[in-house]
C-alpha cells in the first residue's frame, strides 16, 4: 500500500511542471555557454533549460533547442537568449506550453517544422529587444543588432508590440523593423531570397562540427599521463566554450588521461571540430 502511494506521488510530480523537460538542447555548434545562477558552463546536447537560464553563442556558433510539444528555437552566432518564464502542463493527451523568451542580441528562429509534432497548445512570447512577438503556432525569424530590431513572419500569425503599439501580422513574408533611435518602419513584404539569407544565420548544418543529441563520434583533444596536466587542458577547452570531458584508460605504459568531446553525428563533423580546435591552439586535436 505504502509503495503504491509513493509510486502515485512520483507519477503525479513527473506530470507536473516540476519534471517537465520543456526546453532541451538538441544541437550545438560551439562555442556556446549556458549561464545559470551567475555561473557559465559550455552548452551541450541533452541539457534541460529552466526559467532564468541564459544561452550565449559565440562567433560562428549555432544552437538548436526543442520544446516539449515539438517546436524548435534556433539561435545564430553571438546571440543571447534569456528564458524569463517557462511552464509546461499536461491536460489529458495535450501539452500546454507557456514561455517568455528574451533575445537580447543576435538572430533566432521559432518554428514548428523541425521535430515531430504532438497535440499541443502554446502561448510563447519572444522579446527581440524592443519588439515583442506573441506566437501561437507559427514560423518566425527575428534579429536584434546594435542598429535595429527585426521580426519576420514566415508562416502562421503573430501579434506584435512595439513602443505601446500593437498589431497583427497574418501573411507570410511580412517583416517589421525598428531602427535604433528612429521611428519604426511600416510593415512590408520581403522576397524569399532575402528570407533564405536570414534563415541561414540560424541553421545548424551537417558536416560543420556540430554536436547532436544522438551523435556517436568524437574528438580527442589531448592526452596526458598525469591527471593535473589533463585537468589544465580540460579547463582551457571548456573555458573556450567547448563541452569537453576527461576519460582515463590504462595500458601497458600506465594510465593515460584523455580530454575528449563526444556527440558528433558524423566523421565529417568530428574532423571539422578537430580543425577548429587546432586553430585555437589545441594542436593534437583529432576526430575519431
Amino acid at each position: 500500500m505504502f509503495r503504491n502511494f509513493i509510486v502515485a506521488i512520483v507519477l503525479a510530480l513527473c506530470a507536473s511542471p516540476i519534471c517537465a523537460q520543456t526546453l532541451v538542447v538538441e544541437g550545438v555548434l560551439s562555442p556556446a555557454w549556458l549561464e545559470r545562477g551567475g555561473k557559465r558552463e559550455p552548452l551541450t546536447t541533452g541539457m534541460t533549460l529552466a526559467a532564468r537560464d541564459k544561452v550565449h553563442t559565440g562567433p560562428g556558433s549555432r544552437a538548436l533547442i526543442r520544446m516539449a510539444e515539438g517546436s524548435a528555437v534556433k539561435l545564430g552566432e553571438n546571440a543571447t537568449l534569456a528564458i524569463d518564464d517557462l511552464l509546461e502542463k499536461k491536460d489529458g493527451g495535450k501539452t500546454l506550453v507557456n514561455a517568455s523568451l528574451d533575445v537580447a542580441r543576435g538572430a533566432f528562429r521559432f518554428t514548428t517544422g523541425v521535430f515531430s509534432r504532438q497535440p499541443a497548445q502554446r502561448d510563447v512570447k519572444v522579446k527581440i529587444s524592443t519588439i515583442t512577438a506573441g506566437i501561437r503556432g507559427t514560423d518566425v525569424w527575428g534579429r536584434s543588432t546594435s542598429q535595429e530590431d527585426l521580426v519576420c513572419l514566415l508562416d502562421g500569425q503573430i501579434s506584435v508590440e512595439h513602443g505601446g503599439r500593437e498589431f497583427s501580422m497574418a501573411e507570410p513574408l511580412l517583416f517589421f523593423i525598428a531602427p535604433r533611435g528612429q521611428p519604426p518602419k511600416p510593415v512590408a513584404s520581403v522576397d524569399k531570397r532575402q528570407v533564405d539569407e536570414w534563415s541561414e544565420e540560424t541553421e545548424l548544418r551537417d558536416g560543420g562540427g556540430a554536436l547532436r543529441r544522438d551523435g556517436r563520434h568524437g574528438v580527442d583533444v589531448s592526452a596526458a599521463t598525469d591527471q593535473g596536466s589533463a585537468a589544465q587542458i580540460l579547463n582551457k577547452v571548456r573555458a573556450a566554450g567547448y563541452p569537453a570531458r576527461t576519460e582515463s584508460t590504462r595500458g601497458y605504459g600506465g594510465e593515460e588521461h584523455h580530454v575528449r568531446i563526444i556527440g558528433l553525428a558524423t566523421p565529417e563533423d568530428a574532423a571539422a571540430l578537430a580543425a577548429k580546435l587546432r586553430a585555437l591552439g589545441f594542436a593534437d586535436a583529432q576526430g575519431r
